[in-house]
């Protein structure tokens, strides 16, 4: 059978599909990309038996039908080098031959038999389905993920947690030090449910999600999640464990509050973090009207950083600590002009809200502070 594709179109959901196959694989066929040729589309199938993603093309000329599993690597080292141009493929099925043909050439090459590709598991009926712009699924995930955890002792922090209730739909991360809680307004149920999402497949769909339109529907049991969005789907393993409280550790009044210039805090700080120790990265951040002053020293290299920048704060004159990588990681990851930073006292968290939330949302981000030695 014959079919045509255009080159960039099949290289760029080639390398979307390639990040789900892991370098190691406990069966070799989990190293081929699955081609399901039908009805004048093309479906590609990448897994790594715990996540599974599949994207969709329309085809510009298809003759006949086939499915076989095609070596990842080779395929994608061999398209991507191409300029933008149709290639035709030509697959025998009897002996599973496979001929490219593109402007100047040809390549060729065996593909397997895809009978032995792992199937998709289904998803029980009592399932939960919600339903999301694929923008702000998008920025959710992007705005969480770097307050996940990587330890095997606390496998429900390794994930992103979604939990729906009757306030809203609230995408949270934590690692015990760190807090994104996002709140979307617009999601609700009476019915309350959760999950939480592994990072590997969160950061699969941070690649491919739109970030302009369309929405993602996603089912989910108490196993598995499909995720459906614009162009293919991700079927993925949970996390299975109890996410912690994450509402107790958020303060709920932290009395100090000062208003900030995002990109100023943020550049101040990646000039001072340097001089920092870099097993602590501690950060002192010293507070009085109208000025926050951040600074910064190593005492085993006699290094030392120290920059003052205007804020707006009435308070008490207040010095506190904070590791310095994990602020910039907050503000890196908030995208308001001003960022509003509540502090109690120098021995409890530090919340950072943006001055302008994003529609029907609430954003905020929690560090918890570092012991000073004076």
């Amino acid at each position: 059978m014959r079919f045509s594709v255009s080159s960039s179109s099949l290289s760029n959901n080639l390398m979307s599909l390639a990040k789900v196959i892991n370098s190691k694989n406990s069966l070799a066929i989990l190293e081929c990309i699955l081609f399901d040729i039908r009805n004048g589309q093309l479906t590609m199938t990448a897994s790594d038996s715990e996540n599974t993603m599949k994207t969709t093309m329309a085809l510009e000329e298809c003759d006949g039908e086939a499915y076989v599993a095609i070596s990842s690597r080779k395929l994608l080292d061999a398209v991507r080098e191409l300029p933008e141009q149709p290639l035709t493929f030509e697959i025998d099925t009897t002996n599973y031959t496979v001929i490219v043909y593109y402007q100047n050439g040809q390549y060729n090459f065996i593909a397997e038999n895809a009978d032995t590709f792992p199937q998709d598991q289904p998803i029980s009926e009592d399932s939960t389905l919600i339903t999301v712009g694929a923008p702000v699924l998008s920025n959710n995930i992007t705005r969480s993920i770097f307050a996940t955890m990587q330890d095997n002792l606390h496998p429900a922090m390794n994930g992103i947690y979604f939990d729906l209730t009757a306030e809203g739909l609230f995408i949270v991360a934590t690692d015990g030090r760190k807090l994104v809680r996002n709140k979307i307004l617009n999601i609700k149920s009476e019915t309350p449910a959760s999950f939480i999402l592994p990072k590997k497949p969160a950061s699969l769909l941070k690649n491919v999600l739109p970030k302009d339109e369309g929405d993602v529907v996603i089912k989910f049991d108490t196993r598995s999640a499909i995720i459906s969005y614009p162009g293919g789907t991700l079927t993925c393993r949970l996390i299975d464990g109890r996410y912690p409280n994450y509402n107790s550790v958020i303060p709920k009044n932290n009395p100090n509050q000062i208003m900030v210039d995002r990109k100023t805090l943020l550049s101040a700080l990646r000039r001072v973090l340097p001089f920092a120790s870099e097993s602590s990265q501690l950060i002192r951040f010293h507070i009085e009207m109208g000025k926050l002053e951040i600074s910064s020293e190593d005492l085993d290299y006699a290094t030392s950083a120290k920059e003052s920048i205007i804020c707006d704060y009435n308070g008490q004159p207040m010095s506190i600590g904070f590791k310095g990588g994990s602020f910039v990681e907050a503000l890196s990851n908030l995208e308001s002009d001003e960022v509003l930073i509540e502090l109690a006292d120098p021995s409890r968290a530090g919340v950072i809200r943006p001055a302008t939330q994003p529609d029907n949302e609430e954003v905020l981000m929690l560090i918890m502070p570092m012991l000073l030695n004076d």
